[in-house]
């Protein structure tokens, strides 16, 4: 605790604590005063005395004590007590990034444990957290699509809208691969970011939309924005139960990909196509990514003090305060 202080704390002008030297002599005058007026005093009578009695008589010590709290305070005031911070500083440019999500139905495909999506999820927050100052934003689509969170550089609200994700969210079916890029490149349009990407995340089995992926990847290409390409899933056969009116089956079927559609669109916005067809190799991608496309951003601490001397001011204030009051209260003047 010592050494905290002594690292965190310090004075602008530690000479006025020189003054803190007295007080130990206005102890030791009060109480000679006292003893030798208890001692000296030779009366006849007591009749007249402005004695205290009961629990008044524990006053006058107090207010004098609160007085030299003030005094203390004040000193400490004067000599401008001031607590040491780190700010950081980040300088440079970072990336612009949205991470678009399929949320169709077919990404609830189990060729990934638990399944295609909360394997990406889970992914994407490791790929969220080993960012440093770019901003990144979500969206989502199925046969429509949503601006889930706008692009910030608040990592942990972007790790909450990506918890909240899940199939079914927009209350549609479908895949419309070209809708949700088109939301993508409208939110990075109006960034001044000089790198700006999309990483698309779906299993490629686009079900059309009123954009198609090769007009929204021109759009792209327009807008000088990439589109990274993620492929989750495979052609595995997948184990799907089935209810009928004879009750639940287990039916075996070819799990829906298509990663033609997505190497078409990385590679005309200039970026890169990769097939994630594991928890293990989308891990591997999200790494690959963090590589080639990487922010200019530099950070730097500087030290600054900031004063606090303001609350032994008040807290002189108040100890003067209740002083004179406890003093009033015995002998119904407040001047000693």
């Amino acid at each position: 605790m010592v050494k905290t202080f002594i690292t965190q704390y310090s004075f602008y002008e530690p000479i006025w604590l020189l003054l803190l030297l007295i007080i130990p002599f206005f102890i030791y005058f009060y109480h000679s005063r006292i003893q030798v007026k208890t001692s000296t005093l030779l009366v006849s009578t007591n009749s007249r005395l402005n004695t205290y009695t009961g629990w008044k008589k524990y006053l006058p010590p107090v207010a004098f004590y609160l007085i030299l709290l003030a005094l203390a305070s004040t000193i400490i005031a004067i000599a401008r007590p001031q607590k040491l911070y780190t700010k950081n500083i980040i300088t440079g440019k970072g990336i612009d990034i949205i991470l678009c999500f399929d949320i169709s139905g077919s990404m609830t495909e189990k060729d990934f444990t638990p399944n295609r999506l909360a394997a990406a999820k889970a992914v994407a927050k490791d790929f969220v957290n080993n960012r440093n100052g770019d901003r990144i934003g979500i969206t989502i689509f199925s046969n429509k699509s949503f601006t889930l969170c706008p692009l910030t550089n608040d990592y942990t609200t972007v790790n909450k809208q990506i918890d909240v994700i899940e199939s079914g969210y927009l209350n549609t079916e479908g895949t419309a691969i070209g809708s949700g890029i088109a939301t993508s490149v409208s939110r990075l349009k109006a960034s001044d970011a000089v790198t700006k990407i999309i990483i698309l995340l779906t299993d490629g089995a686009d079900a059309g939309g009123l954009i198609s992926p090769t007009e929204a990847a021109e759009m792209a290409t327009e807008a000088g924005i990439k589109i990274y390409t993620i492929g989750i899933g495979s052609n595995k056969i997948v184990e799907e139960i089935v209810t009928n009116e004879y009750g639940s089956v287990v039916q075996k079927k070819q799990a829906a990909f298509n990663e033609n559609i997505l190497k078409n669109i990385a590679t005309a916005t200039g970026a890169q196509y990769f097939q994630a067809f594991d928890e293990a190799a989308l891990a591997k991608v999200y790494a690959s990514i963090n590589q080639l496309e990487k922010s200019t951003i530099s950070s730097s601490n500087v030290n600054k003090n900031k004063d606090i001397y303001l609350p032994f001011l008040y807290g002189s204030f108040i100890c003067l305060l209740i002083a004179f009051a406890l003093k009033y209260i015995v002998t119904k003047k407040f001047l000693f």
